[in-house]
């Protein structure tokens, strides 16, 4: 009984932990700049909403652009890498494609800090002129998603037995056929979690997005720090920015928990 108590409580704590901080962003949005500074516990639940910090948001900044340039590389970089990383993963864990050195040089642009290609990738952009564009931030993402998913999606097609892939070349299908029809299907719960990571990771990716983009493409992980500095933060609009930066990846991760739960579960018990 006691050891259920401490569990239960162990729980708890972490809850607290991980709820409440998102819990007070939420709350600091709905305030007035008196009532974020009000003083007491029960100032913390007693207040009157207004909606005057996301009016502010949209009307006297430019957070609305910012935040469609975020969802705009987001999600085209996100289809691109599952569109790439799906055949290759397959490829790979089903006929060991290049004998397992091609899977080796796809791993290793993983393998090295990320700002150690920032400089050669800077250059090289700029004389394509991608600098401050979309295409540019989404190559990017694509680039660096691409082989964690392969690699990710890898281990996951090595789980499927090759004897369903025999009967349903007996039953008439088509190589391509079969992918849709029988592997996918199977795999959707890896497809899922490994798409919600590159989702995320594209989203909240700071040092590129920094350095690559100026005004036109400038997503929200570059637009938040610049609400910090100066002789006054305006924390009602500032937590309201943060708010709906997160929201996006939240959603995310709570319509698709079934698939990540089974994802995250997949190939854990054989035999």
């Amino acid at each position: 009984m006691r050891q259920r108590v401490f569990f239960w409580l162990g729980v708890a704590i972490l809850l607290a932990i991980v709820i409440l901080p998102v819990l007070w962003i939420y709350l600091a949005s709905l305030k007035s700049q008196a009532d974020i500074y009000a003083v007491g516990l029960a100032k913390v639940f007693a207040f009157s909403p207004t909606l005057a910090n996301y009016e502010l948001l949209f009307t006297g900044t430019t957070f609305g652009l910012e935040m469609r340039n975020t969802a705009i590389i987001a999600v085209a970089s996100t289809a691109l890498v599952m569109l790439v990383s799906l055949p290759a993963s397959y490829s790979f864990g089903r006929w060991n494609t290049g004998g397992g050195m091609l899977l080796f040089v796809t791993i290793s642009t993983r393998m090295f800090p990320a700002a150690v290609a920032a400089i050669p990738f800077f250059f090289a952009f700029k004389a394509l002129g991608l600098l401050d564009t979309h295409i540019g931030l989404t190559l990017l993402y694509l680039y660096f998603n691409m082989s964690f998913a392969t690699f990710l999606l890898f281990g996951f097609f090595r789980e499927i037995p090759r004897e369903l892939e025999d009967a349903a070349m007996v039953d008439g299908y088509s190589r391509m056929g079969i992918f849709r029809k029988v592997i996918f299907p199977l795999i959707k719960p890896g497809a899922a979690i490994t798409a919600v990571f590159c989702l995320v990771f594209a989203w909240n990716e700071f040092l590129f997005a920094s350095l690559f983009t100026r005004i036109n493409a400038r997503v929200v992980s570059v637009a938040l720090p610049m609400w910090i500095g100066g002789p006054k933060i305006d924390w009602g609009p500032m937590m309201a920015a943060v708010g709906l930066a997160i929201l996006p990846t939240l959603l995310a991760a709570w319509f698709m928990q079934r698939y990540i739960i089974r994802g995250l579960t997949f190939g854990a018990v054989k035999g």
